[in-house]
């Protein structure tokens, strides 16, 4: 096992300006050939992640899982899925990723568990009002013999948010709460001894080298204890997302969570430069920015500017709104395109329309542009990551990889999809196994043929040996991203906007001493200067900028 040292001095605070990589777990790289990624692959591609220039890996969840969500149901906080392997892995990955100089992120559930965990066990086999319920959050129902559920609370993932279940007697019972899958009972944030539990889990990841965490859904623990029903006024549950976020809600973004979040952070300040990063769905960006407030969250991720599309004056708008909220409260912008819940945006920048978060592209839906969205998609990742802060990249976006967006429907797993009746496709299309080498069984993802997700032919062209020492290929633009990224200290600089170059259809910052400019117009003369690195193949120097393609310019 790992061990670390408490907090001795102040750190570095590495995740102000880090690049940092998420990776999903079963989709990244598979050593037993079963289809499905481990810890050990990911540990045998670590090398490559290094390579690539990133600083930090964000795992999502390999916890002890039933694995309805993916992982996303955790039924033991403290172990590793055998399907991903064992705590003695991951002290090895966490050995390896340190000496390879990157930091290891871990996932982090804590609106729910899952309904294999022990406790949620114990509280089914208890009485109403019993401590073991006390831990979840049941309740009886209305009419006149319980047979209605409390509340009209909906489910994130489609159908109601309660769950009736059948107490020992085999008589009907009361209901508990599940704002996602019913597998995923919420626990209850009012009761102090899961505050302390999760104390203990925090501490124990630290104690073995965890270097952060990722939190899920970290706006929705804290509830309305008189349990009202929703209104038009704030319905929308929307992936948990609130567009109007002043409007009071009676499970979104109440104001008790920070107090989870100041308990949290003084946990984390025990030890030397750790970081947690919150997935609050929270806008505007001004009431985001609450999160990251000295005393809670070191980041949170932004939606706002994932969410922006390709165009110049709502990018520029968004960044403003940014660097001004989140600065206002001392913290670093996260910056973000892709991640395993949203249509990579690969996909997205090559439609004309982007389907609403979570919802994903079918089949039987208008495919994307795929050259456009490429084209694009490489513009927007060399503007982002020019910026000053914090970044993240989703595995896969580094070879420019589309979302699987032809995936049959018999080998959907999303919950979203059965809870929805298929009304909704859900987020398979980006969680498919990655392409490593073109010519392997399962494009060297692993020595099975098949995946647990079946990966389209279109991704032997995209795989990373195909792309490897290639002038152009989108691997190699990464690396030279995040190279000169580092070289020219991009990520702790400070943004100044440069006048339109070509109207509203570009958008140009200079970053200490580099200029970043991307054209979304017309082709556009570039000014003089050198030409560290661009989106546009055989650019020279006082040259034309293509139409959708970023370069970056020493002054």
């Amino acid at each position: 096992m790992t061990t670390t040292n408490k907090k001795s001095a102040k750190g570095h605070e590495w995740w102000r300006s880090s690049v940092i990589y998420q990776v999903y777990p079963r989709s990244f790289a598979d050593a037993n050939g079963d289809g499905i990624g481990d810890l050990q692959g990911i540990k045998k591609r670590l090398p490559a992640l290094a390579e690539l220039g990133v600083d930090a890996v964000w795992y999502s969840p390999f916890f002890k899982s039933p694995q309805n969500d993916a992982g996303y149901d955790v039924s033991d906080y403290r172990n590793i899925d055998p399907l991903f392997g064992t705590l003695e892995d991951f002290d090895q990955l966490v050995a390896e990723s340190h000496s390879l100089g990157l930091k290891v992120i871990v996932d982090l559930v804590p609106n729910h568990s899952s309904s294999e965990h022990e406790w949620f066990k114990l509280a089914l086999q208890a009485e109403p009002g019993s401590p073991e319920r006390d831990r979840y959050i049941f309740r009886d129902g209305k009419g006149e013999s319980g047979e209605l559920p409390p509340t009209n609370w909906r489910s994130v993932f489609g159908g109601s948010a309660w769950t009736r279940v059948t107490e020992a007697d085999g008589k009907a019972g009361q209901w508990y709460l599940h704002l996602f899958d019913s597998s995923q009972p919420d626990w209850n944030w009012e009761n102090p001894e899961i505050i302390d539990e999760f104390n203990s889990i925090l501490r124990f990841w630290l104690d073995r080298g965890a270097d952060g965490f990722r939190i899920d859904v970290a706006h929705s623990m804290k509830k309305d204890w008189n349990f009202p029903d929703l209104d038009e006024s704030n319905s929308d549950s929307g992936g948990g997302a609130l567009t109007e976020a002043d409007i009071p809600h009676p499970f979104w973004n109440r104001e008790g969570v920070h107090d989870i979040n100041r308990r949290w952070r003084s946990v984390l300040d025990e030890y030397d430069d750790r970081a947690m990063c919150a997935e609050a769905w929270v806008m505007p960006l001004s009431r985001m920015a609450k999160w990251v407030r000295p005393d809670e969250y070191h980041q949170t991720f932004n939606f706002g500017y994932l969410d922006c599309p390709w165009d110049a004056t709502k990018l520029r708008s968004v960044i403003d709104e940014s660097l001004a909220a989140f600065g206002g409260v001392g913290a670093p912008s996260t910056w973000v395109l892709s991640n395993h819940d949203v249509v990579r945006h690969t996909s997205r920048f090559g439609l004309t329309e982007n389907p609403p978060q979570g919802q994903g592209i079918g089949p039987e839906h208008k495919q994307p542009n795929e050259k456009l969205g490429l084209r694009r998609a490489r513009a927007a990742s060399a503007f982002m990551l020019g910026l000053p802060g914090g970044a993240y990249l989703y595995q896969g976006e580094e070879l420019g990889l589309p979302e699987h967006s032809t995936l049959e429907h018999r080998y959907r797993q999303d919950p979203t999809y059965f809870r929805t009746n298929g009304e909704k496709v859900g987020r398979d299309g980006c969680r498919v196994p990655i392409p490593w080498e073109h010519d392997k069984p399962s494009f060297g993802f692993g020595e099975a043929a098949s995946t647990w997700l079946p990966q389209p032919n279109v991704f032997a062209k995209y795989a990373r040996d195909v792309q490897e020492g290639v002038e152009g290929s989108t691997l190699e633009l990464y690396k030279k991203l995040l190279q000169i990224r580092k070289d020219y200290s991009l990520g702790s600089g400070e943004l100044h906007w440069l006048e339109p170059l070509c109207g509203d259809s570009s958008i140009a910052f200079e970053n200490n001493g580099v200029l970043i400019i991307s054209n979304l117009g017309e082709p556009m003369s570039l000014p003089s200067g050198e030409i560290l690195v661009s989106t546009q193949t055989g650019l020279m120097a006082s040259g034309q900028l293509e139409t959708d393609q970023t370069a970056w310019i020493r002054l």
